[in-house]
């Protein structure tokens, strides 16, 4: 939690994917190593941020509408209005959000994600979502873990190699949650436009960031075990529940809901 948590130095001097990712949005609070990542990937790159967002914006939107009322967000990354708990809360004033990430920056602005409704709550943890057990047991403090929690790992999994094994983080996520609860993924994918996504590879890899794009059947391994809810694992342009469908676009970003049997 951000109580006492010691807030360790930001470098400067190594592009970090949720800074990269904060400069495809427009966003101010990243470094010339990070924009410079950023100028170099392809126009896709740009797109996809946009879309993860807006996919995040209508998911949580949904959810909270089906009476989710329990959050827990890895790999927040910088703040960027609407954030999630501003969206859930709008819906549900009772919701209660805890955000996870490990950029330094990302703490250093944390207090803009602490901004709750009076009826509900909001904590971050700073933490690597390598160490699935540190942040259930800090998410602890505010989520009731008896009742229905929404997971969302948005923008996260295509900076995790498979050597890092992934789906065994998610697993370990998932299985602590009950009954009715949700998990929230994207992926950038591998096999819509191949040439871009190692175009885009290459990039962060010459600022040290492995990027790890996978196919659609890649990503669903992801849900083994899972029911992907309606309209399944699609482009995240393509997804949309009880809402106008979004106006039609490319994509290289799978996306889907799924709900914990």
């Amino acid at each position: 939690m951000t109580t006492g948590t010691p807030r360790p130095p930001i470098d400067t001097s190594r592009p970090h994917s949720a800074r990269v990712y904060d400069s495809l949005l427009g966003g101010k609070d990243n470094y010339p190593v990070d924009q410079a990542v950023a100028q170099h990937l392809p126009a896709e790159a740009k797109a996809g941020a946009f879309q993860n967002r807006a996919f995040m914006n209508r998911a949580t939107a949904w959810l909270a509408g089906e009476g989710v009322s329990q959050f827990l967000d890895i790999g927040t990354g910088i703040p960027t209005a609407p954030n999630l708990h501003q969206i859930a809360q709008e819906i549900e004033p009772r919701s209660r959000v805890v955000y996870c990430d490990n950029d330094p920056i990302v703490l250093r602005h944390a207090e803009a994600l602490l901004i709750s409704s009076p009826e509900g709550a909001t904590d971050y943890v700073h933490a690597d979502v390598r160490e699935p057990a540190t942040i259930i047991e800090a998410a602890r403090e505010v989520l009731d873990f008896d009742r229905p929690v929404a997971l969302s790992l948005l923008g996260l999994l295509h900076f995790l190699p498979d050597d890092q094994n992934p789906r065994a983080i998610v697993r370990t996520l998932a299985e602590t949650l009950p009954a009715g609860s949700y998990v929230v993924l994207s992926q950038g994918a591998s096999d819509v436009n191949p040439e871009r996504g190692e175009q885009g590879a290459a990039e962060y890899g010459k600022g040290g960031i492995r990027l790890a794009l996978r196919t659609r059947a890649e990503f669903a391994r992801f849900f083994e075990g899972l029911d992907i809810v309606e309209p399944g694992l699609v482009t995240a342009p393509e997804w949309f529940r009880g809402t106008p469908a979004p106006q039609p676009e490319e994509s290289g970003v799978y996306v889907a809901v799924a709900r914990i049997p």
